[in-house]
């Protein structure tokens, strides 16, 4: 059983996920809009990534014993001044997730939940990898600057990685 702030601090990461899910899609929408296919992809399957982060809450939360809680989502900004602003903003977020996983684990170890801690170790690896691959793209971006052909390259390279799920969904016969 999940103490009432355990309970209240999950909620909030839950629908932290979530609204990063929707944070990514708007800047995919950003970079359809510019032509950037690529940078689409990669923010479309981050969004995807971060729903599947959103579930894992929403399911331990109620392995638990809890009740999930489900607020409004803010509407994220689609707008930016450049791909390197854009990818720029990602990084941010992500050391804000980091930030907020952290404070669920100390949570966690001040209510000696060990379930919890345990689950919440997952998290905090996975913050590593998101932080170094965001950072490495805006470390590639600020050395492309306006260049179009480096532009071009790293759109190809990040629209690599696609969407699982709208892959399944959009295969012939669906």
């Amino acid at each position: 059983m999940l103490s009432e702030r355990m309970l209240k601090a999950l909620n909030e990461q839950l629908n932290k996920e979530l609204f990063s899910a929707y944070f990514y899609l708007g800047i995919a929408a950003y970079f359809k809009d510019m032509g950037f296919d690529g940078f689409a992809t990669w923010m479309e399957a981050q969004a995807e990534e971060e729903l599947g982060h959103a579930m894992r809450f929403y399911d331990y939360i109620f392995d638990r014993g809890g009740k999930v809680e489900l607020e409004k989502i803010e509407k994220p900004k689609q707008t930016f001044e450049s791909p390197l602003k854009a990818f720029e903003a990602v990084y941010l977020h992500e050391v804000g997730v980091t930030q907020s996983i952290f404070k669920l684990v100390e949570l966690a170890q001040e209510e000696k939940d060990h379930a919890t801690y345990q689950f919440l170790q997952w998290f905090v690896e996975e913050q590593v990898e998101e932080e170094a691959s965001t950072k490495a793209i805006v470390d590639k971006l600020k050395i492309i600057g306006d260049n179009p052909q480096g532009l071009f390259m790293l759109d190809r390279e990040l629209g690599a990685r696609a969407p699982k799920l709208r892959a399944l969904l959009t295969q012939k016969g669906e």
